[in-house]
């Protein structure tokens, strides 16, 4: 039972950084239905920069955190700008494509930079355990990844319920075209939507890198299918599926390697995205839609 709980906490501090990354996936798909496999570099730019302003600038984590959070909004809209908006009346099928091209820009233009060797990401000054019940143990760490995760997700959805933002967001996700008709500006709410994805995937870098400290050009690749795979479980372009499929996930995970094998936890994983497609394509909480012609 002791090993359990462990587990169990574990898992929903791995699943509570997916499910942050997820919702950039989810946010993105929700308005402008594309899935942006860029997304993962996000996190791999995220932890560099966080990486570099704290080892090398010396500055400490909440304001590095604060930093790459803005660098990485910048890089989300920048990304938009460049990659995404010309290609926005095109097929998804390109769209899809430039979002892969751009994902191997990111890792290889890294790579070149910093050479494809893990650095060490420095230790966070919350080290340490917390004794929950016998010899169950967790640790600090895992505790304020949990509550950091859970607190974004909650200022998330109430930015999109409560502000004038975030309502423009629910507008143009339902019909951009009227949306548009009704005085929202669709281009800077996309602009907004990316930025935001990229910011909170800036929080889900420190928080990744701090529990798995290394820091490598392709460490966005695994993170990222794994949050997809989140979204889609919890139903892609809705951002409690997000939440919901991101901690689901985690919790799989770290059991299956736990209890099973440690090599199959990510034949698990995907098996999961392979069952939720051929079961419940639009995930646990996402709706069939039907699409009039």
């Amino acid at each position: 039972m002791e090993m359990f709980v462990m587990q169990l906490i574990n898992g929903l501090s791995i699943g509570s950084i997916y499910a942050l990354v997820a919702l950039g996936y989810t946010m993105v798909y929700g308005i402008v239905k594309l899935i942006n496999f860029a997304h993962g570099e996000i996190i791999m730019v995220g932890s560099f920069m966080i990486l570099l302003l704290v080892r090398y600038a010396g500055l400490p984590f909440i304001p590095a955190i604060l930093i790459a959070m803005v660098g990485c909004a910048l890089l989300g809209v920048l990304m938009e700008k460049i990659a995404y908006k010309p290609l926005r009346n095109a097929s998804r099928l390109s769209a899809l494509i430039t979002a892969i091209g751009v994902s191997l820009f990111l890792q290889n233009l890294f790579m070149t930079i910093f050479s494809p060797n893990p650095r060490p990401f420095p230790a966070v000054p919350i080290q340490g355990y917390v004794r929950l019940f016998g010899n169950a143990t967790v640790s600090n760490l895992a505790i304020v990844t949990i509550v950091v995760s859970l607190a974004m997700m909650g200022l998330l959805q109430l930015f999109v319920k409560k502000t004038r933002m975030g309502k423009a967001m629910r507008a143009v996700s339902e019909d951009a075209g009227a949306a548009s008709l009704m005085g929202v500006n669709v281009n800077s709410t996309i602009a907004v939507t990316f930025a935001i994805g990229s910011a909170l995937a800036a929080v889900g870098s420190f928080l990744f890198a701090s529990t798995f400290p290394q820091v490598q050009p392709f460490m966005g690749l695994d993170m990222g299918l794994k949050a997809f795979v989140a979204a889609v479980l919890g139903g892609i372009g809705v951002i409690p599926g997000a939440m919901l499929g991101g901690l689901m996930l985690g919790v799989i995970e770290v059991m299956t390697r736990a209890y099973i094998s440690t090599q199959w936890s990510d034949a698990v994983v995907f098996s999961i995205l392979i069952i939720v497609l051929l079961l419940k394509p639009s995930g646990l909480l996402g709706k069939s839609v039907g699409e009039k012609v």
